[in-house]
Order: structure tokens, then C-alpha cells, then sequence
């Protein structure tokens, strides 16, 4: 229940039908827009949502759904219905084109299966009737027009007319010839007149030539004469096509009469293709407004998060210019927010902005909010907003409220959701103040929930000491005197009604006078809120920039750990390998040393012979024995991208990428790091473990073979994206300067969605299309920073 019923238009929802409508492919959709309305009924809300979410998600994402051609076929079928009744051509080739995309919409979700549910709905249980399509096709061609062969009379008297057309033709063509000769004809050629073929004749020969006069012109001086031979003949061709359209009416009426038993079927087809127009047009304004479907819950609660009201969106982006997103939350513990802050700042946007979007989801629309955000089922949705005063009622501003009021208490309950903008204006502040204050204590005593706009201070105070009532301010800039058009919720706000008038350029001592006439308690209170702002904004200002620093340290954290586990699993396999290498010296030890005692034993210790294993045992020791290491340390110059490096703490091995003045940039594997030119030391390409040359060598070839080109023509929405996001990083860390994207033209869907997705990274500068003589708009170059 909406109260008053011009809320709709107070709110915005109006103009937002209006929108939709302009999608709609046909009358019989628009037709069903104006019916839209604000459901209470928490199945068919979301199942609504969900249709539109759906349709949304074949629009962006998905091949696009075969719709061409949308015609009132259930005035046709009511007219079929008819006994003695026809439908002509053009109605029959009407009906033909919309079962035909009513078959392809079937066979396009069908192909699909459960990817769709909600709109596979639509036309769950629906039978597909060829036969009908198929007696159509035989009679009708593809341009609306009886086929030559629909019956075999049909054919013989389209062939008699031919051949007689041909026949007076030559006649009249012999005639005309015969008389030109003999100068009786005036200047031109053959003509039609009353749908004849004449002779344009010299008034003066018109009885040389025997026939029927049908016109003259306006000099008098030439008449157009039917020829008697050919006068015949038309007669003979007039009753031949009256033939024919007797066998056209028989045909058609035939074909009407089969088509008659379908009736009921052909209006279930007519149903369908309505409903698809009309959640067509909701997909294409929800990406009109960048909407999304929220959680839906049967509880009476709201919780929005980045929620932008449309039709300023709409206009800002006419603008080029940005939304302030909107996070607020109304439930059991928070009912109802009272906004307060300075005029201009944005409360009554705001508290429009809740009311229409939960307008929207009441009436199956997709909302223009982070679909992480919250919207329930509200049974009533009353509205105070605007002067509504009426001289026909006797109503002045302050009447008209009071009377809303009225109805507000008496009706509202925990399942109403109420708007009020400048609560209990209109009258004496001294009166008007604790009569909206006793009328908002009521409304909580009833756990109704909604948002209230005011600047009476024994609201906020009140807000502030009740339970369930909470206060909430627009920000306002009392440096450069601006609003920053930001809810804050928790505190109450101050009117800034002394700033802005000394802003405007009130005289000071106009505005001196007036601060001497108020209150000292009321000057504090101003004073307080205020000074609360400010340092409110402080905070929130330190806030934001330590949550910057807190990401920094984290993504330095992550960075750490992932080197600590690759230095560890380097590490294990080195000692590994070390431990391997010492166990076979070892063994190979054993063996040499047990095969030279035998040898000496044989020989019976023969001095020749025993110098002879001696010296074999010092060679194979000389082949095991580490020979000390020369550590050069790096000289600066010495260093160039492509050097091997060893950390001079560690014993980890990179290549040099770059060298930045003191800063050397090492790769170690799919890592990079940066380390000072005095903490590194240039090794030989031998000194590298082979394991670190291959992997280094595949980065290499991977870096080789890395095009900087992608088509995701064809591809799903988030398909396509995944494909960007991985060449976009791979080409960051390759050092890439621009992406070449190929994504076809279309209807911009899809190019609007990567260029959407790619404005988010910052290492992206800047996007253009390709030349119009290269593809244009179908392809997309992204310039890196």
C-alpha cells in the first residue's frame, strides 16, 4: 500500500517508467510498464528480480537472444476467433514472424537448459505448434504476399491476367505507334488515367480514333483516350483480378479457419512474447544505471551499500560527472534515521534515494547498488514530501502534514516503511518541534521503520537518547564551505546556517545581530556540532590514509612470505643435492681406498707400485676438493641487466632486470625484488645452479613468445575479462607499454564492460579505439603508465 498515491511521483518512479518504456519493442510492452507496480508479495519480488537479473546477464554476458519481431498477434487472434471472419496477408504474415521468434526464443533457452530459470519459466508447459507456422508458410511468402501456387485456380488466374496484361500491352503499344504516325498524338508517352492505360490524343484528332475518353488536360488541348480494341481487353483483365480476389478471400478464409482451433495458443504466444519485451527493457535500463539485484529478504529492513539514486546518475553521467554512493541500514536496531545537516547538503536526496530504489525492488527492478546490499518486503510505504496544500480542501502546508501524520500513526505498524522530508515544518518551531517529536516517538513505539529529514534540534537530541532512533548528518566542508553530499551515520549534523550566510555575503552586522538574538544553549549546541564535524573529518581523513598504509604493509608482508617459501625450497633442495653428491664421494672413497690395499697387498708392498696408488689416491682427492672462492666485491659499473647476482646475506641467486641508481632490480624465479648494489655480488653463469638457468630460460622464452594481442570476440562477458586480467599482468611484469584488445562491435555491450573493468587498475593510462579503417570501435588500445 502506498500512501499518499502520488508518492510514485514524488519519489521519482514515474520518470523512471518512462525510461523503461523507451525500451520496450512494442506497444503491448510499454503497455505493460504502466502496469508496473510496488508488490508486497516477497515470492513474486524476487522472482521478478530475477527474471530482469537474468535477462541482464544474456545482455552482457551471453550470444544475444533471437527477439526481431514483436506484433499485436492477440488482436489477431481475437479477430480469427470469429466465425466468417479472415485475416488478410499482412496479418497472416504478422502472425508467421512472431511465432517464429517465439520458436527461436524456445529453442535459444532450450539450448541453455537451467542456465536460465527464471525466465525458462516463462514459458514452462508451452507447447510448440509447428503445424500452424507451417500451413502459413505454404500460403504466405517471406515478403507478406500470397505464394503463385497457393491453389491451382490462384495460379491459373494470375497466369490469365499475365498473359492478358501482355496482350493489351502489345495492342495498345501497336495503337499508339499507328497514331503517332499519323501525327494525331500530342507530346509524351502512354499514361495512366483511373487506372487505365491511355493515349495522350490532340483534342482536335479525338474522333480519328475510336475508343473511351477518361480525362483531358487543363488547357483542353489534349485528351487521354482508351483505345476500343484495348478497352476490351481491360474489361477482360478487371474481371479476371476480380476472380482472383474472390480466390484470395476463399484462401485466406480457409487458412483462418484451420487457424481458428489455435486461438487460445496463439494468446499464450502473444503472453510470451510480451513478457519478454518487458524484461528485456528492465535488463537494458539496469545497465542503463549500472544496477544490480540485491539480496531480497522477507523482513521488513533495508541495508544499501554504494547506492546511487538513478535519475541523477542518468544526469551526472550526461555530465561526466560522479555519484556519491550512499551505505546506510535500517532493521530492529536501527529504525528510523534522522538526517539532519545543512539545506543544499543532500538529505533529501538521500531519503529519495532509499525510498525509490526500495520502490524499484518492490516492483521487480533491478537497483543501482552493490548486489551485496540488502532490500526486504514493506507492506506499506508512506511518503511526506513536498508541500501537498490545497485551496479546494482547505489545507494549508502545515494542515496537509498533520493530516499525512495523522494516517501515519493510525495505520503504520512494523512492516511500514515511512519517508518524512523537513519533519515538522511548516509552523512555530516552538510548537511544530515537540509535536513532530511526539509523533516520532510514537512511530517507534510501533517499530516502524523509515528516515526523516529536519533541522529541529529536540530531534536530534531526541534521536540521540532513544533506542531504535538514530541520528545521521551530511558532511559538510566548513574549510571551503561545501557539502560533500556524504551520509555519516551516528551523530547529528549542524544546519551551517551562519556559514552559508556569511558565505552568500550577508552583511556581518546583520549576521553579528543575529547570532546576539539566539540562545546561548542553542549557540553551543551549533558550535559543538560543528567543531564534532571537523574533527570527524580529520579522523575519517587519517582513517583512509592509514588503511592505505595498512595495504602497503600487507602486500609488503605477502610479498616477504612468498620469498621466505622460495628461499626455504631452494634451500632444501640444495642440501639435498649436497648431502646426495657427499654420500656418493663417500662411497666412491670406500671403494678406491679397499681396491689400492688390495693392489699393495698383491704386489707385497713393491715401492714403484705403491707411489703408483698413492699418487691415484691424490687425484681423485684433488677432483672432490672445493677450491676457495675469490669473492670480488660488485664494482657499479660492472653491473648490467643480465648479470647473475648472489645476495650477499643469503645464498640466493637472480639475474639483474634493471639498475636504477644505487638499486639493483633482481628477478629470483616468478619474483622480483629490489636490494642495494653493495648487498649483491656478480657471479659466473656457471656458478648458477641449473635449475635456476632453466627456470630463468623459460621466463625467457615465455617472454618471447608473449603477444600483447587478444580476441575475446564470442567470448562470455566474464570469460573475456578473465583472458584481459591475465594478459594485463603478465604484460606488467613484462614491462609491456599498450594492449591491442580485439572485441568486436555489436551493440557496445561488451566493450563497454572491459573498459568499465579496466578504469579500476591504476596501472592503466589511458583506452582508445582502433582507426575506423582498421576496425574502429571493435578494437580497443589500452596504454600502461
Amino acid at each position: 500500500m502506498l500512501y499518499p498515491l502520488n508518492s510514485v511521483d514524488k519519489l521519482g518512479f514515474t520518470e523512471i517508467k518512462e525510461l523503461i518504456k523507451a525500451h520496450c519493442l512494442s506497444i503491448m510492452g510499454q503497455q505493460m510498464v504502466d502496469k508496473i507496480q510496488v508488490m508486497n508479495n516477497y515470492d513474486q519480488v524476487l522472482k521478478f528480480l530475477s527474471q530482469a537479473s537474468e535477462f541482464k546477464n544474456i545482455l552482457e554476458n551471453d550470444e544475444s537472444l533471437p527477439i526481431h519481431h514483436f506484433f499485436d498477434i492477440k488482436s489477431l487472434a481475437n479477430k480469427a476467433k470469429i466465425e466468417g471472419t479472415f485475416l488478410t496477408e499482412e496479418e497472416f504474415f504478422q502472425v508467421q514472424a512472431s511465432l517464429s521468434t517465439v520458436f527461436a526464443v524456445i529453442a535459444y533457452f532450450n539450448e541453455r537448459e537451467g542456465q536460465y530459470p527464471n525466465l525458462e519459466a516463462l514459458f514452462e508447459h508451452l507447447p510448440i505448434e509447428r503445424s500452424i507456422l507451417k500451413k502459413i508458410e505454404l500460403i504466405i511468402d517471406q515478403k507478406g504476399k500470397m505464394k503463385p501456387n497457393a491453389s491451382r485456380e490462384f495460379a491459373e488466374l494470375t497466369s490469365a491476367i499475365a498473359k492478358a496484361e501482355q496482350e493489351a500491352r502489345k495492342k495498345i503499344d501497336q495503337v499508339f505507334k499507328n497514331a503517332a504516325s499519323n501525327g494525331w498524338t500530342a507530346d509524351g508517352s502512354l499514361t495512366i488515367r483511373d487506372g487505365r492505360l491511355c493515349i495522350p490524343l490532340l483534342a482536335e484528332n479525338k474522333r480519328k480514333l475510336k475508343g473511351f475518353i477518361h480525362d483531358e488536360s487543363a488547357s483542353g488541348q489534349t485528351v487521354y483516350m482508351e483505345p476500343e480494341e484495348v478497352f476490351t481487353l481491360n474489361n477482360r483483365i478487371r474481371d479476371l483480378e476480380f476472380e482472383r480476389r474472390r480466390e484470395i478471400v476463399k484462401i485466406l478464409t480457409t487458412l483462418t479457419d484451420e487457424l481458428r482451433p489455435y486461438v487460445p495458443l496463439l494468446l499464450s504466444y502473444h503472453n510470451l512474447l510480451t513478457k519478454l519485451d518487458f524484461v528485456r527493457a528492465k535488463a537494458l535500463f539496469a545497465i542503463d544505471v549500472e544496477a544490480a539485484m540485491p539480496i531480497v529478504v522477507n523482513e521488513a529492513k533495508i541495508k544499501l551499500f554504494n547506492a546511487r539514486h538513478p535519475l541523477l546518475l542518468l544526469s551526472f553521467k550526461a555530465e561526466k560527472k560522479p555519484v556519491v554512493p550512499l551505505n546506510i541500514t535500517i532493521d530492529e536496531d536501527t529504525r528510523i534515521v534522522v538526517v539532519s545537516g545543512p539545506n543544499a547538503g543532500g538529505k533529501s536526496v538521500c531519503m529519495k534515494t532509499v525510498g525509490l530504489l526500495q520502490m524499484m525492488a518492490q516492483a521487480g527492478l533491478l537497483i543501482p547498488a552493490s548486489d551485496a546490499s540488502t532490500v526486504g518486503v514493506f507492506k506499506q510505504i508512506f511518503v511526506d514530501i513536498g508541500d501537498d496544500q490545497s485551496i479546494e480542501s482547505d489545507l494549508s502546508t502545515y494542515s496537509a502534514h498533520l493530516s499525512k501524520m495523522k494516517n501515519f500513526v493510525e495505520q503504520a505498524n512494523g512492516k511500514t516503511l515511512i519517508l518524512i522530508d523537513e519533519f515538522g515544518t511548516g509552523t512555530d518551531p516552538q510548537f511544530g518541534g515537540p509535536i513532530a517529536e511526539a509523533v516520532l516517538e510514537t512511530l517507534n513505539h510501533k517499530k516502524v521503520k523509515g528516515m526523516v529529514t529536519t533541522h529541529y534540534s529536540n530531534l536530534k537530541v531526541f534521536a540521540s537518547n532513544t533506542p531504535g532512533i538514530e541520528n545521521a548528518s551530511m558532511l559538510f566542508d566548513n574549510v571551503e564551505m561545501r557539502p560533500l553530499y556524504r551520509l555519516e551515520v551516528g551523530k547529528p549534523g549542524s544546519s551551517y546556517a551562519f556559514e552559508i550566510a556569511q558565505k552568500i555575503g550577508l552583511p556581518t552586522q546583520v549576521l553579528n545581530l543575529a547570532k546576539n538574538k539566539i540562545g546561548t544553549n542553542q549557540k553551543k549546541v551549533d558550535t559543538l556540532l560543528v567543531d564534532l564535524e571537523r574533527d570527524k573529518k580529520e579522523i575519517y581523513d587519517s582513517k583512509i590514509q592509514l588503511e592505505k598504509q595498512q595495504r602497503k604493509v600487507n602486500d609488503l608482508l605477502a610479498e616477504n612470505e612468498k620469498l621466505k617459501s622460495y628461499l626455504e625450497e631452494n634451500k632444501k633442495t640444495l642440501i639435498r643435492d649436497a648431502k646426495q653428491e657427499a654420500k656418493n664421494i663417500i662411497l666412491n672413497a670406500n671403494k678406491l681406498v679397499e681396491n689400492t690395499i688390495a693392489d699393495i697387498k698383491s704386489s707385497n708392498a713393491d715401492k714403484e707400485t705403491t707411489r703408483n696408488l698413492r699418487e691415484n689416491l691424490s687425484k681423485e682427492l684433488q677432483k672432490n676438493t672445493v677450491k676457495p672462492e675469490v669473492v670480488k666485491q660488485t664494482v657499479s659499473d660492472e653491473l648490467k641487466p643480465g648479470d647473475w647476482v648472489k645476495l650477499n646475506d643469503s645464498e640466493t641467486t637472480g639475474q639483474v632486470i634493471e639498475i636504477a641508481k644505487d638499486n639493483v632490480i633482481i628477478a629470483i624465479g616468478d619474483l622480483r625484488t629490489v636490494a642495494k648494489k653493495n648487498r649483491v655480488q656478480k657471479v659466473s653463469k656457471k656458478e648458477v645452479p641449473k635449475e635456476i638457468r632453466k627456470s630463468f630460460s623459460s621466463h625467457t622464452n615465455d617472454y618471447a613468445g608473449f603477444s600483447p594481442e587478444i580476441d575475446v570476440r564470442g567470448k562470455r562477458g566474464d570469460e573475456a575479462l578473465y583472458e584481459i586480467e591475465k594478459l594485463l599482468d603478465r604484460a606488467l611484469m613484462m614491462g609491456f607499454n599498450n594492449l591491442k584488445i580485439i572485441h568486436g562491435k555489436g551493440d557496445g555491450i561488451l566493450r563497454k564492460l572491459i573498459r568499465d573493468y579496466l578504469k579500476k587498475y591504476d596501472a592503466v593510462g589511458r583506452m582508445e579505439d582502433e582507426h575506423a579503417d582498421r576496425g574502429g570501435d571493435g578494437i580497443t588500445y589500452v596504454y600502461l603508465k
